[in-house]
């Protein structure tokens, strides 16, 4: 059946549900919501005892998003708009937990879960189209569709140094963190990895160590968060106003209110260019990357943006040789997501923490009382912290054995790297769906209004399947193969393919080096997806 053909009849399954959705982090919620809100019988899944996904592991000291508090929160409700009160211009980690439990509580969403159980696999059934979900817990569940909501960084990566497993002290991940925290005082900690969890939480973790060393194989750009509390009048004044600021989120590149300086880099003098980093300096954190529009895709407005966070951060260090290992030499600012910090960069300043660069003095094993450097010496610790960060992207939907069509495996089908049509659908698994994933935009943008931007066009569909009397979709092979090349493209057009990235997959040995999000940007993929269900949902097949 062509993809636009329209079936006659409804189609009426014999399944223990209509939707299986898999995560309970801020997409899954909203995507269970809004499915049941328009009638369909959903049944949730996750590996955690409570809703949160991310927010639920992601619990290491200083843990706060990156999107101001305002903006990393749902849309889709007024009076839930108007009802919670942020505390801070940047959330922190049990706060972004309290909203979520919040909004399971208020819209009744937990009942749709079965928490602390794992789902293994998803297979399909070729004759009837459906999916048959299995569980750890030994449950089965037949289902019409399967949704993956299972987040792009919440498979926890861990480094293979020799002899970790002889450490005799205790051991944490920052993506796997003890809920009842860890109390460092009069320790000596050290801190494996200086990405976003890295350089959040050594600030916090020195203010109690004894002694705290910091092992650093890549320097990062961090631009300081400006962090503030809300008063009352503060949060009236953004609540009188949140209308218009999702409409400009909407419009932008990156899901928040904010937009680029109107002209290019060097169309603006020297003066003017400086008071608008400025400006981004002083609204903090990773927007500093999208200052003048040309700034990650021309090198020359890289540098000059580069030079101005170089000089800013050096004022910082009291140690200009602990400066110069602090300064990233390897690629443009802005490759990389630039990292939100509260005085990272002060705290080397203090005479119990010290940075050891693993680029000149690689670490040769860790054994039961702390680490060895290369160069022979032995770093004493009492507790050491791994913040290595994710197998992001692909890592948790590479956990679950999906087969579809011929019993292939979306693994295998991802060999090369993750294959969609929109980010939404993959030739050969029909009625499967990966949401806020690869091929979307994703991490590049505010993931609170894309899960919504996804759930919102996933309901669309189904409800245009069961009108149309069709039992299943499916993205063709030509569809995919465009969208792949489109993704890549717009990725080679940019500065983001100089940077050893977690959107490349650069951190996992073995995996391919695949740029995986959609960089067009959050209001052009919006339109994009808009125009293929207009038309009828070209490059699907509807069957």
């Amino acid at each position: 059946m062509s993809e636009n053909t329209p079936a006659t009849g409804p189609y009426v399954p014999v399944t223990d549900t209509d939707v299986v959705v898999v995560g309970a982090g801020v997409t899954g919620l909203y995507t269970v919501h809004t499915l049941r809100a328009r009638g369909y019988r959903v049944r949730g899944f996750d590996r955690a005892a409570d809703v949160g996904g991310v927010w639920y592991w992601n619990r290491y000291p200083g843990a706060r998003c990156d999107v101001e508090s305002f903006d990393y929160s749902y849309s889709f409700d007024e009076e839930l708009q108007q009802e919670w009160d942020w505390s801070e211009k940047y959330a922190t980690q049990p706060e972004i937990m309290a909203y979520l439990h919040h909004v399971a509580d208020r819209f009744a969403l937990r009942d749709a879960y079965t928490f602390e159980t794992s789902v293994l696999s998803a297979e399909l059934d070729e004759e009837s189209l459906t999916w048959t979900v299995r569980t750890d817990a030994g449950e089965t569940v037949t289902s019409r569709f399967v949704v993956f909501a299972v987040g792009c960084l919440s498979s926890a990566q861990r480094p293979c140094i020799p002899g970790v497993d002889t450490f005799a002290g205790a051991s944490y991940h920052t993506a796997e963190w003890p809920h009842e925290g860890v109390d460092f005082t009069g320790l000596r900690v050290g801190v494996i990895g200086t990405g976003s969890s890295g350089i959040q939480s050594v600030p916090e973790i020195a203010a109690q160590a004894q002694q705290l060393t910091v092992f650093q194989r890549t320097p990062n750009y961090s631009i300081p968060a400006g962090n503030k509390p809300l008063d009352d009048a503060a949060r009236t004044e953004l609540k009188a106003v949140y209308a218009e600021r999702r409409r400009l989120a909407r419009l932008s590149g990156g899901g928040s209110p904010f937009t680029t300086y109107p002209k290019k880099t060097f169309e603006a003098d020297e003066e003017e260019r400086r008071a608008a980093y400025e400006k981004r300096w002083q609204l903090g954190g990773v927007l500093y990357s999208k200052t003048f529009p040309d700034q990650l895709v021309d090198r020359a407005a890289n540098d000059a943006a580069r030079l101005f966070w170089e000089e800013k951060v050096r004022a910082r260090i009291t140690d200009p040789a602990v400066a110069e290992l602090l300064i990233p030499g390897d690629h443009p600012i802005g490759a990389k997501r630039i990292v939100t910090d509260t005085d990272y960069f002060e705290t080397y300043n203090q005479p119990h923490v010290r940075l050891v660069s693993l680029r000149r003095n690689p670490i040769e094993r860790v054994d039961a009382d702390g680490v060895t450097l290369a160069d022979g010496e032995h770093i004493g610790l009492d507790a050491l912290v791994y913040a290595t960060g994710f197998d992001a992207m692909t890592g948790s939907v590479d956990r679950i054995e999906v087969r579809g069509r011929g019993g292939r495996t979306l693994k295998e089908a991802w060999a090369a790297g993750p294959r969609t049509y929109l980010g939404l659908g993959t030739d050969g698994f029909p009625n499967f769906f990966n949401l806020t994933g690869p091929g979307s935009p994703s991490v590049m943008v505010n993931v609170i209004l894309a899960g919504e931007q996804h759930g919102n066009w996933l309901a669309a569909l189904l409800e245009h399947l069961d009108a149309h009397g069709h039992r299943a979709v499916e993205a063709t092979a030509d569809a995919v193969e465009d969208w792949v090349r489109e993704c890549r493209d717009r990725a080679a057009a940019t500065l983001l393919m100089e940077a050893d990235s977690w959107y490349l997959g650069a951190n996992i040995a073995g995996k391919p080096r695949v740029f995986m999000p959609y960089v067009g940007g959050f209001k052009v993929y919006q339109e994009i997806i808009d125009e293929v269900a207009a038309s009828g949902y070209k490059g699907f097949e509807l069957i």
